[in-house]
């Protein structure tokens, strides 16, 4: 069987922590970068058609002409690989989501002017189809060793890159640790090298880099008597109180402990007027209620930010830090404070 898109990528389930040895038989470890998934198809002959998939199934090589040329040039016809598309900014000197967004939103005229300032790479994580093969039954060990002979064989360089895969659980940890200090890498993901490849199915486990860090609450949804997320913020270098993100919702006895401190925001609260995201890239709105400004929680946070400093996924409230005040809160596109890591 050929594949043609669209083609159900194989899934991850999230976890908290490295699963210990003897819970997956021969596991492997890869790093997760912070990019979207894609599938990318060679055509039938050499130098054929390229097709680039969105994860949803959606065609996208129109707004990424960079690699469909590259494709065409150095990957041999008949393949279908699973990965990453990240995006390159030489202005910031580090892979930018945000550089990865305009370009996947871009229209085809303007999509080789981003390109130029805005180079895609490719992060190959595993092959579905090689010389025109389907190799999805194959288990994850064999697909490996054959993405891996891809590139020695064709002398694979940028835009394309072989993710980086370890079976030592130290290494793992390590990268988890400290990789994740890079710029676009957030985490691992954890693979049964027994594991054949199962379109739709979560199958796989990834785990992100968490730390723990301080923000000023500013606004919270439901009642002050019973808060149900809490709209978190920093204060920018001009002293703006900037929003970075939003909690999961909070559990009853963590909705207890803050209603205790809430007080409802006095005039000029700096958000008056402000309408909140459901979502980092939602056009949703939250319906919040503006708080006094002087409450700051501790909250567990991954890596994903974009360059301004805002959270692209919900945050973890722990506690109220009613020992600090919002001056000891980091700056607005700043880190986690310093000392304050944690791997989980």
């Amino acid at each position: 069987m050929v594949l043609r898109p669209p083609v159900e990528p194989m899934l991850a389930q999230a976890a908290e922590a490295v699963p210990p040895p003897g819970v997956l038989r021969y596991p492997a470890y890869e790093q997760k970068f912070d990019g979207h998934r894609t599938l990318l198809f060679t055509g039938p002959v050499p130098g054929g058609g390229v097709l680039l998939q969105s994860r949803r199934g959606s065609l996208i090589q129109d707004r990424f002409p960079d690699l469909v040329v590259a494709a065409a040039e150095q990957l041999p016809a008949g393949l279908v690989l699973d990965g990453e598309l990240l995006v390159w900014d030489p202005e910031a000197g580090a892979l930018s989501f945000e550089g990865l967004q305009r370009r996947a939103a871009a229209r085809s005229r303007s999509a080789a002017t981003l390109a130029a300032r805005l180079p895609a790479y490719y992060v190959a994580f595993d092959v579905l189809q090689a010389d025109g093969q389907e190799l999805l039954h194959l288990p994850y060990r064999d697909r490996r060793a054959r993405l891996q002979d891809l590139f020695a064989d064709h002398a694979l360089t940028a835009p394309w890159t072989l993710c980086p895969m370890t079976t030592d659980l130290t290494t793992a940890r390590e990268w988890l640790e400290s990789w994740t200090d890079v710029s676009g890498v957030e985490g691992i993901v954890v693979k049964g090298r027994s594991q054949r490849y199962l379109p739709g199915y979560r199958g796989w486990t990834k785990i992100r880099r968490r730390d723990t860090t301080e923000a000023v609450v500013g606004a919270v949804t439901g009642a002050l008597t019973r808060p149900q997320l809490l709209i978190l913020g920093r204060h920018d270098q001009a002293g703006r109180l900037r929003a970075v993100g939003r909690t999961v919702p909070l559990r009853p006895e963590q909705a207890r402990q803050v209603a205790e401190h809430l007080a409802p925001a006095g005039p000029g609260h700096p958000w008056t007027g402000v309408r909140f995201a459901a979502a980092w890239g939602s056009r949703d709105v939250l319906d919040a209620t503006l708080v006094c400004t002087d409450l700051v929680a501790e909250i567990s946070a991954d890596r994903s930010t974009d360059r301004g400093g805002v959270y692209r996924h919900p945050l973890r409230f722990q506690r109220l830090r009613l020992d600090a005040g919002v001056e000891d809160v980091p700056a607005f596109g700043q880190g986690p404070a310093s000392g304050a890591g944690e791997i989980r």
